[in-house]
């Protein structure tokens, strides 16, 4: 028995590869495994290569393994490209259809009828069950396991559907079982506790976590990776009051989005790199008119189009510095799909405990990964609203005088009032202001309202703005990430614990203003320091450089060519830091 399986199904985009791999998934989720999905897939609706990798596993995993047990292939093209992840005890199953040509490799090839296999049960379109029979018999798997599935998913088309899809895992099956030789459960898993949790994308979790922090407008254009966030919105705010709108462009999401937050509604708008270089002169006015507004980028692979498709974290730089002049802002890093629903919830707190943009920086990995979720605690939420003024609270005004909106105060914080607020009337202007918000561009002025708005996000209050795994006082090495590389990371942490190298790792999840406090120690105490990341230019590397210091220890693992790092990636090039024998 093994207590892991890595599972990948290929072909052309439009084959029903996604499919597959979702019934496979949520069959073995209600059994209580733990899964993580990640999808290969090209920028087109239809054609070219697309696959997706499942990890299955008795305990939590956060990454894509290094190898490859099982490969389903519906073309040549999925063996030529994926063969060598396979181990050599490793099987790929293959439609029968296209003639497979064997790759060079110890890798068993099985030939099943796939397509012929779906076509004599009615379609051909069910030969995407026909592998997931297969696949049980490797497993050893019972095949009713997944009539649940295939009743929820096909039972709205009628009860003779259900029964040819199922015929089809049954043939599947058989047919495995013969190819076998009889030698059914060859990778047969270690049975998971039974236990019910959530299996989802992160998308998903932010669109939830935004419900939950409530959200009740988003305004968005859509774009890969981001587009689930709407989706999943579409279908869910309407029943709860609330509005999604697809707008024309991303400069009309963010100003709606800031309208709405003016109105006293909580909003928030969704893209990905190309999308927030349009966003960025309103969130510029976010910053100025001290508006809350909660943003979400999905990084993807840049510049311009680039990869649209593909795994980077290049975006970092832009989120912070992009805007032109200065003004506050927030920006946050969640590392797992529990994170991203969490601190999507206090986003919407922060956005207006301190009146500016709030940023959630993602990743495609994160954002599209699917991976299995414990049941969240919505207790955990709480709304908190800052200064926002209650009707009846506001002084008098008397004569011409306007309500100081942007008042200057200690904390950096004015008060603040929504639309129609008797005694609250004032002016709302991206030049600058005064305390009432006149047009002002008195250098005084000027100097106490750019301090109030840079004053207010000196201390931010965010409950855990670094992860850390810190086992040792003077480790030999801190390894140090963002977002969905924690995975990897924590994976390679083992394996160079294993080795007797002394490891801490931290992952940072307050980009911006940057954890100083709590990243110093852990950097000083460490012989060596690595940060991981997903570009060219090493961007939280410097960023941390800039904030931190210890600029002749801190080094730099960058991966930029489209795919999520590999735990063994990270592991080996960790292990050449101590080529030298330092450790």
């Amino acid at each position: 028995m093994i207590n892991q399986l890595s599972w990948k199904v290929g072909g052309q985009q439009g084959e029903g590869i996604e499919s597959t791999g979702e019934i496979f998934c949520i069959a073995l989720n209600r059994l209580g495994y733990y899964l993580y999905g990640y999808r290969h897939f090209s920028s087109r609706i239809k054609g070219g290569h697309t696959n997706n990798k499942i990890r299955v596993s008795t305990t939590q995993n956060r990454s894509i393994s290094d190898d490859l047990d099982i490969l389903i292939a519906f073309d040549q093209e999925t063996i030529d490209v994926n063969y060598e992840e396979l181990h050599d005890n490793g099987i790929i199953i293959a439609d029968s259809k296209f003639k497979p040509v064997p790759p060079d490799t110890k890798a068993v090839l099985v030939s099943i009828p796939f397509t012929e296999i779906a076509a004599d049960l009615g379609t051909s379109l069910m030969k995407n069950m026909v592998a997931i029979g297969s696949t049980c018999a490797v497993l050893g798997m019972n095949i009713d396991v997944f009539s649940g599935v295939v009743n929820e998913i096909f039972g709205r088309k009628g009860e003779e559907i259900v029964k040819k899809n199922m015929a089809a895992i049954e043939a599947g099956y058989e047919h495995m079982k013969e190819a076998l030789a009889g030698d059914v459960g060859k990778m047969m898993l270690e049975e998971a506790d039974g236990k019910k949790r959530m299996f989802m994308i992160g998308n998903d979790a932010i669109a939830l976590g935004a419900i939950a922090g409530g959200c009740r407008f988003m305004a968005a254009y859509p774009i890969t990776p981001a587009s689930e966030i709407m989706e999943y919105l579409i279908k869910k705010l309407p029943p709860l009051g609330g509005t999604v709108i697809q707008t024309e462009d991303e400069i009309a999401a963010a100003t709606m989005a800031i309208g709405a937050n003016y109105g006293g509604v909580r909003a928030i708008t969704a893209s990905a790199g190309p999308g927030l270089s349009l966003k960025m002169e309103a969130i510029g006015l976010s910053g100025i008119t001290e508006t809350p507004l909660v943003i979400v980028d999905t990084q993807r692979g840049g510049p311009s189009t680039g990869l649209p498709t593909k795994q980077e974290q290049s975006d970092l730089m832009a989120m912070i510095y992009g805007t032109h002049g200065e003004i506050p802002k927030i920006v946050m890093a969640p590392s797992t799909v529990e994170e991203a629903f969490y601190d999507t919830a206090e986003a919407f707190n922060l956005a207006e405990e301190y009146q500016c943009p709030v940023i959630i920086l993602s990743d495609l990995q994160l954002s599209l990964g699917k991976q299995t979720v414990e049941p969240l605690d919505y207790g955990r939420v709480e709304i908190r609203r800052g200064k926002l003024q209650q009707q009846g609270t506001l002084p008098v005004l008397e004569g011409n005088e306007y309500y100081k909106r942007y008042e200057v105060t200690e904390d950096g914080i004015s008060p603040r009032v929504v639309p129609g607020m008797f005694n609250g009337i004032h002016h709302v202007t991206g030049v600058e202001h005064d305390e009432s918000g006149k047009p002002s561009e008195s250098a005084v002025n000027r100097k106490s309202q750019m301090d109030k708005r840079m004053r207010k996000i000196k201390k931010i209050s965010f409950k855990t703005p670094v992860y850390k795994n810190t086992p040792h006082l003077e480790p030999d090495l801190l390894i140090i990430g963002f977002i969905s590389t924690r995975g990897g990371i924590e994976e390679a942490f083992g394996r160079l614990e294993a080795d007797g190298v002394k490891v801490n790792h931290a992952h940072i999840r307050l980009l911006h203003p940057f954890p100083a406090d709590e990243m110093f120690p852990l950097v000083q105490s460490a012989k060596k320091v690595v940060v991981i990341e997903n570009n060219a230019t090493g961007q939280l590397a410097n960023i941390l450089k800039m904030n931190v210091g210890q600029i002749n220890k801190i080094n730099s693992i960058l991966k930029y060519d489209g795919n999520p790092f590999l735990p063994h990636e990270i592991y080996a090039q960790c292990k050449e830091l101590f080529t030298d024998g330092d450790v």
